[in-house]
């Protein structure tokens, strides 16, 4: 799975300790390696391409919709 960048938002600063939220971290970095030895290699590369397609989809669905509210309306 590809690295994340660090978050420069964190909703939760100052609510949770410091050493909470780096045990949630670790668990939530751990938990992606445990599923990584759990799927096949070729995995993660078809979820990143099969999210993009669905993105892409939203993207043309938004984009037909918008096409058609700039088109004039023919009831008058």
């Amino acid at each position: 799975m590809p690295k994340q960048t660090e978050r420069t938002h964190k909703p939760f600063k100052g609510k949770i300790s410091e050493e909470t939220r780096q045990h949630f971290r670790t668990a939530r970095e751990e938990f992606h390696k445990s599923l990584e030895g759990i799927l096949p290699p070729d995995f993660a590369t078809h979820h990143l391409k099969a999210r993009k397609e669905m993105l892409l989809v939203w993207r043309s669905m938004i984009d037909a919709s918008l096409e058609r509210m700039e088109k004039p309306n023919k009831k008058a």
